[in-house]
């Protein structure tokens, strides 16, 4: 299982980057390799407001589909439009192929989220 430094995740097995006052989210290792070949991916579109918890995306795989959640609260800035060509870019490096740019509404958001190594042990724990 990779599991990426300088990344917070989530116990739904999302991430997020955090890039000043914007981050970039997608999700896990864990979660690609457990959903399968992924085969679909819907996104929100640009400007589309979410709160922490929310659900932004589905992911479909040939196994089953799953919501993708937000990590933190915030304003759609950027859609990864690759993956709605190859949505398989997200078995080959889940996190090189993020899924959407959010402006983050409340940093506090981020406060409870896991470091890497708490991440790690959560993870291996759900194995």
């Amino acid at each position: 299982m990779k599991i990426e430094k300088g990344l917070l995740y989530t116990q739904d097995h999302e991430w997020i980057k955090v890039e000043g006052d914007s981050a970039l989210i997608g999700i896990t290792d864990f979660a690609q390799s457990h959903l399968g070949d992924i085969v679909y991916v819907e996104l929100p579109g640009e400007g589309e407001e979410f709160g922490k918890g929310e659900a932004f995306a589905s992911v479909e795989s040939v196994k089953t589909a799953a919501d993708v959640n937000m990590p933190a609260g915030g304003t759609v800035e950027e859609v990864n439009e690759a993956l709605s060509d190859d949505p398989a870019l997200v078995n080959s490096d889940c996190y090189a192929n993020w899924m959407i740019k959010i402006a983050l509404s409340d940093a506090g958001d981020l406060d409870g989220l896991m470091s890497p190594e708490a991440y790690e042990e959560f993870a291996s724990k759900e194995e």
